[in-house]
């Protein structure tokens, strides 16, 4: 992040996730920034909220954009990880959202690959697919060194028995946390 362009299109992506939850939450109409880059194609973004604690509050993405504009991906995403992650009850008002802080993982392009000598669960992401069941773990998780436990977890979260045969993929991904972006 030491371009400084990157850094304030990076401070008005974690801004446009803070806004559009906020919208939502007082149930405003969806109005969201555009940035004026080529940064502002649509791609794969999550979006996770963090307790003060580091304790995860909720996380939702997509592995590839959907949206035309990825401060629009980041929007969805945003609403999504604060009001539909089924592991946590969601957020209902703003007082709550100011105690929370956002990180975002925009994905770079999925990669199959045909061994898992090709992760590295601290460089990469996996999606794990069998049939129509798809799991998913982003890189540089806490607690996650091994690529056993990675591949563990990926299928636990895509429903895929552990000796299920499955295609795998792999992605980086570029972190932007408020704690790096500028004031």
């Amino acid at each position: 992040m030491t371009n400084p362009a990157n850094a304030e299109n990076y401070r008005l992506l974690l801004e446009t996730a803070r806004l559009a939850i906020e919208q939502y939450l007082t149930g405003q109409p969806l109005n969201v920034p555009a940035l004026d880059t080529n940064l502002n194609t649509s791609q794969g973004v999550f979006v996770t909220l963090w307790e003060p604690s580091k304790k995860l509050r909720g996380c939702i993405g997509r592995t590839q954009g959907i949206t035309p504009t990825l401060t629009q991906e980041v929007a969805e995403c945003a609403i999504m990880a604060a009001t539909r992650d089924t592991r946590f009850t969601p957020l209902r008002d703003t007082l709550e959202l100011q105690n929370l802080s956002i990180e975002l993982s925009l994905l770079m392009p999925l990669e199959e690959i045909s061994s898992t000598a090709s992760l590295d669960p601290h460089r990469y992401g996996v999606v794990v697919m069998a049939g129509s069941k798809r799991g998913l773990l982003l890189p540089n998780v806490d607690g996650i060194e091994t690529v056993e436990k990675q591949l563990q977890i990926a299928k636990e979260k895509g429903k895929i028995d552990a000796h299920e045969e499955c295609q795998l993929a792999r992605f980086e991904v570029l972190k932007i946390t408020e704690q790096d972006a500028p004031a």
